[in-house]
């Protein structure tokens, strides 16, 4: 699973760099997320702007580094494909997490952290 991130004072916007998240590679998601946010305490926004299927083990996934972050760092996503929306949607989980349209503005000249 490719993730890498980019940081500010106080975000961490860890980005999705495949284009599925199901049962192959949700572990890898999991584990990949938790390494990344592990040692850090800032807000964490997922990009999933280039993730254009999710299934239920992926879904499960995502709301597995919820849990792992803890409720004084609620995990934020962005940049959902309207099929990943769809999901989100169907699912009830669109009440759960904050959404955002898309990644901030200027994401891509943050620091980079890979």
């Amino acid at each position: 699973m490719q993730l890498d991130c980019t940081q500010t004072p106080d975000l961490m916007i860890v980005h999705v760099r495949e284009t599925r998240i199901d049962a192959a590679g949700a572990i890898d998601f999991k584990d990949g997320m938790r390494d990344l946010t592990s040692a850090d305490t800032r807000r964490v926004m997922l990009d999933l702007s280039h993730v254009g299927f999710i299934d239920s083990s992926g879904l499960g996934a995502v709301v597995a580094v919820r849990k792992f972050l803890g409720p004084d760092r609620p995990l934020e996503l962005a940049g959902l494909t309207p099929a990943v929306e769809k999901v989100f949607r169907l699912t009830r989980m669109d009440s759960v997490f904050v959404i955002h349209g898309d990644v901030p503005a200027g994401a891509g000249s943050l620091r980079d952290v890979v």
